[in-house]
């Protein structure tokens, strides 16, 4: 079996798949976190989505052989960048953010926020600041789960706040339309597009179901669901991802018959 990778977004940290990690109950996970958010920021590191494909690429690169890849907020744009570009990586890949390469995809009002220089840093530096518990609090009140916002906070890096403000600020549109010009690549793998229904930062649910079509993707739709669905549905979330994983490998058998034929 693949080994599965698992890459969170902001403001959160590996302790966002705890929950769900714990339901799937397999050995061969490794949670990968990306510069800033839950790891130091290197110096001179591209706080853009070009930047975190290219961090992301070269981790995979010194794994072994193709792998099953899962990303929620920005870490579900990390993967797609990486299942457009380095699809040979791949085994399989699923992502809750397929819907924010759509052309007509307009950031939410947070994210707008931290785009704009001045109130982006006073927004962060609010809600980033104090002591760990009102941050926790601050992301419990958002819908995380308070003990598992409790660990994202105690993992936060120094350096989350800068890596914010710089990313959103990179990925001001046009630049995710046009990254997503590039969308039908990640038809190369098997690709699940997850839209939890009561998400409302990555798009509209048309939005995602057509970047998912665009991807060639089958779609989970988790009802009733928001943005943090892996945190606090990790039952439901484990099985959509056991029953993904199982029609992957149903599809190797015929790929390599079809294979010895030629």
């Amino acid at each position: 079996m693949s080994p599965a990778v698992f890459v969170h977004g902001n403001p959160s940290t590996a302790a966002l798949w705890e929950g769900l990690l714990v339901e799937l109950g397999r050995e061969d996970v490794v949670c990968l976190s990306p510069p800033g958010f839950g790891a130091p920021l290197p110096g001179g590191f591209d706080v853009s989505p070009d930047g975190y494909r290219d961090w992301l690429v070269g981790e995979l690169e010194r794994m072994d052989g193709p792998v099953d890849l899962v990303g929620h907020d920005w870490g579900g744009a990390h993967v797609m960048g990486v299942a457009m570009d380095r699809p040979d990586l791949l085994r399989s890949w699923a992502s809750d953010a397929v819907g924010v390469f759509h052309a007509e995809y307009v950031w939410h009002e947070l994210a707008r926020t931290w785009q704009t220089p001045g109130s982006g840093e006073r927004h962060v530096a609010g809600f980033l600041g104090g002591e760990p518990a009102a941050v926790s609090g601050r992301l419990s009140a958002r819908g995380v789960p308070l003990a598992v916002a409790e660990r994202i906070v105690a993992g936060h890096d120094p350096s989350q706040a800068h890596a914010i403000l710089a990313l959103y600020r990179s990925a001001a549109q046009p630049t995710m339309a046009r990254a997503g010009e590039r969308l039908a690549q990640a038809a190369a793998r098997p690709g699940l597009a997850v839209i939890a229904t009561g998400d409302d930062v990555v798009g509209t649910e048309a939005q995602r179901r057509e970047s998912a079509a665009r991807a060639g993707a089958r779609v989970a739709v988790l009802e009733r669901s928001g943005h943090w669905w892996p945190a606090r549905y990790p039952l439901r979330a484990a099985g959509m991802l056991r029953r993904f994983w199982a029609s992957v490998d149903a599809l190797a058998p015929a790929a390599a018959g079809a294979a010895a034929r030629m």
